[in-house]
C-alpha cells in the first residue's frame, strides 16, 4: 500500500505532493514501482496535526482519485475521518476507507461505511492527533489493542459493514511509546490472529529513531521501515503501508524466496 500525501504538513514529505498533479505522478510512479493499492490523505494525522474543513479536503483527495483511476484498477484508499470526504472519494472511485479513528469520528461514520459498500481500515489509537503522544499509558498495549480493535470490527459488522471489508491496523506510532510500538511489533499476532484481514504501517515513524539516533529525518528510517516490514509480513499481516515501495516490496520477496525454499 503506497502512500500519497496531499498535504501541506505530513510528517514524512509535508507538502511535496499537495499540487495534484504531483500527487498523480508520485501515485503513479507508485504504481510502477509494485504498488497493489494506494492510499490517499488529504488531512495529515501525525502528532499535532491541525485539522482540515471537509470541503479542503475533499479538494484535494477527488481530484487526484479521479485522475489515478483514469489510468489504474488499482486499489485506492483514502485516509479519512470524515463520513462525507468517504462519500466523495466513494462516488471518484475509491474502493477503501482508511479511518485512524476506526469509525468514531461522526456518529454516522459506521452507516455510511456499510451504505457504501467499500472496505474499510479500522486502526487503533489512543487519543486524537493533536494530543495522541502527550502521555499514552495503557495496562496491557497488546491486550488492549487487540480488545478495542476486536470490539470496532463487530460494531462495524453489527452496523452491516461485510466480516471480509474489514481490515485491522494496530496503529504503530498513534497514542504510543517507543516501546509499545516495538511490544507491538513482537505481537502482531494478537491482531493478525482475530480473523480480519490486517495493515500495518511502520513506515518512517519516529520509533524507529528510539532504536538508531541516527534516524533524525523521516527518510533516514528506511532501513527500520524495511525491518518493521519483514516483521509484519512474518506475522502474517496482509498490507504493508509504505512510502518507499520499491524498496519494500524487494524485501518482501526476497523474505518471500527464502521462506517458499525451506
Amino acid at each position: 500500500m503506497g502512500v500519497v500525501n496531499v498535504t501541506p504538513d505530513s510528517f514524512s514529505d509535508g507538502g511535496r505532493f499537495l499540487d495534484q498533479d504531483a500527487a498523480v505522478r508520485h501515485a503513479l510512479a507508485l504504481i510502477d514501482d509494485g504498488a497493489d493499492m494506494l492510499d490517499i490523505g488529504g488531512e495529515s494525522t501525525r502528532p499535532g496535526a491541525d485539522p482540515v474543513p471537509s470541503a479542503e479536503e475533499i479538494a484535494r483527495v477527488v481530484p487526484v482519485v479521479e485522475a489515478v483511476r483514469r489510468h489504474s484498477d488499482v486499489t485506492i484508499s483514502v485516509d479519512t475521518m470524515k463520513p462525507q470526504v468517504m462519500r466523495a472519494a466513494h462516488a471518484a472511485g475509491a474502493d477503501m476507507w482508511n479511518d485512524v479513528t476506526a469509525l468514531t469520528w461522526s456518529k454516522d461514520s459506521l452507516a455510511v461505511a456499510a451504505a457504501l459498500g467499500c472496505h474499510v481500515v479500522l486502526m487503533h489509537m489512543q487519543g486524537e492527533p493533536q494530543t495522541m503522544q502527550d502521555d499514552p499509558a495503557y495496562s496491557d498495549v497488546v491486550v488492549e489493542v487487540a480488545a478495542y480493535l476486536q470490539g470496532r470490527a463487530r460494531a462495524a459488522m453489527a452496523a452491516g459493514v461485510a466480516q471480509d471489508k474489514i481490515w485491522l491496523d494496530p496503529g504503530i506510532g498513534f497514542g504510543k511509546t517507543p516501546d509499545h510500538n516495538l511490544t507491538l511489533l513482537g505481537h502482531l499476532g494478537s491482531v493478525t490472529g482475530l480473523g480480519f484481514k490486517t495493515v500495518l504501517g511502520v513506515s518512517r515513524k519516529r520509533f524507529i529513531r528510539a532504536v538508531d539516533a541516527r534516524g533524525v529525518r523521516p527518510e533516514d528510517r528506511l532501513g527500520g521501515s524495511i525491518a518493521g516490514a519483514v516483521i509484519g509480513a512474518d506475522a502474517g499481516v496482509d498490507a504493508i503501508r509504505a512510502h518507499d515501495v520499491r524498496e519494500t516490496l524487494q524485501a518482501l520477496k526476497l523474505w518471500a524466496a527464502v521462506r517458499s525454499a525451506l
